[in-house]
């Protein structure tokens, strides 16, 4: 069995045996590594397959790395004994340790090309991201004293990242050959410009890292565009349809990068229309009673959590305001200090047609 055991995590699964026994069939162990964030453990996945296989490996820490070190013992293998590391995509939680694990393994290092350059030179892209996260803080109304505090604090968490070589690209469609099963390579950007997910289709299996979560539902983050562009990216509207594409697959489980696996994705993916949706409702009424910037915004609908979490809150909303401004209802005012939302339209949040990108599929 892959289910986790209260000796390595003390989080109890309500997972179907009969989904762990198909994982198991699969030749698919779940390792459980501990991070420093509030979502918890990071699901790394390995193969038992040629080559010995991992996918993502946890952030850059002594526990992150003593834990793997023991659920992989556990499974009768060691760090030395991996051939292929896969990164899911861009974020510390999932690439940290990848170096390490490289390096002591000798192991190839396999990411999507267009996430290669910033995996390479992790330090110098994650800091241009911090500027211009701060350019972005600063242009929706966040004060400068907030702002310095949190770049303090995300500077901080660079230390849970690293940089790698990357020996294997591989390129979205493309499929990854091993000896038990074949892997096609489908990129889902949204959550991250680098979102990356595996399709197993003879066993109906996703491995979808943060693409989709059971209990959360991923923000889709603001940031940089991975081609160098310097337009903003629209991160839920990319993730919006990132998540059509997956709902079209006839999955049966689908692995997370935190949290249980997913037996029925189709419903949980038209459960998170429906939440943007409603989010994008709520975000139009308050800004059609009133010019807002994106911060006012976000302490209307999370008060102190807006300032704690500044740029994950302003992510969501700009991402949601992004949906209204596509559609018509809402136009974006800069007055060359910060930038404001108002409505340019006299119709009633009930009165919101359907602001899913190509039109939501749970609808028709």
């Amino acid at each position: 069995m892959t289910e986790p055991t209260s000796e390595t995590d003390p989080q109890v699964w309500e997972t179907d045996p009969q989904v762990w026994e198909r994982i198991t069939e699969a030749g698919i162990k779940v390792l459980r590594i501990p991070t420093p964030f509030q979502v918890g453990r990071v699901n790394c996945y390995l193969l038992e397959d040629d080559p010995l296989t991992l996918i993502d490996a946890g952030p850059n820490s002594g526990k992150a790395l003593d834990e793997l070190e023991h659920q992989l013992e556990a499974l009768g293998h060691r760090i030395e004994d991996l051939e292929l590391v896969i990164i899911t995509h861009q974020h510390i939680d999932h690439l940290g340790l990848v170096d390490i694990v490289a390096s002591r393994s000798g192991a190839d290092v396999a990411a999507i090309d267009v996430v290669v350059p910033f995996v390479e030179n992790f330090g110098g892209d994650a800091e241009r991201d911090d500027r211009d996260a701060a350019e972005l803080m600063l242009r929706h109304g966040i004060s400068e004293d907030v702002v310095t505090a949190l770049r303090q604090v995300t500077g901080s968490f660079r230390a849970w990242g690293s940089k790698t070589k990357v020996t294997r690209p591989f390129s979205d469609g493309e499929t990854l050959r091993f000896r038990d099963r074949e892997l096609e390579v489908q990129h889902r950007p949204g959550h991250s410009p680098s979102d990356t997910v595996f399709w197993d289709a003879e066993r109906r299996i996703l491995i979808a890292a943060d693409h989709l979560i059971k209990h959360i539902s991923s923000n889709p983050l603001v940031s940089r565009p991975l081609d160098g562009s310097s337009e903003r990216r629209q991160a839920l509207v990319e993730y919006l349809v990132s998540l059509k594409r997956t709902r079209e697959l006839p999955a049966e489980i689908v692995l997370a990068g935190h949290g249980e696996p997913i037996t029925d994705h189709v419903a949980l993916i038209d459960e998170r229309f429906r939440l943007h949706q409603r989010r994008a409702g709520k975000l139009y009424g308050l800004i059609a009673e009133q010019p807002r910037t994106g911060h006012e915004l976000a302490q209307a609908l999370w008060g102190d959590v807006a300032v704690t979490q500044a740029f994950l809150t302003l992510s969501e909303v700009i991402g949601h305001v992004d949906l209204l401004v596509n559609a018509g209802y809402v136009r974006e005012r800069d007055d060359g200090a910060v930038a404001r939302y108002e409505a340019i339209t006299d119709a009633s949040r009930e009165e919101l047609g359907d602001l899913i990108p190509g039109g939501n599929p749970a609808a028709t």
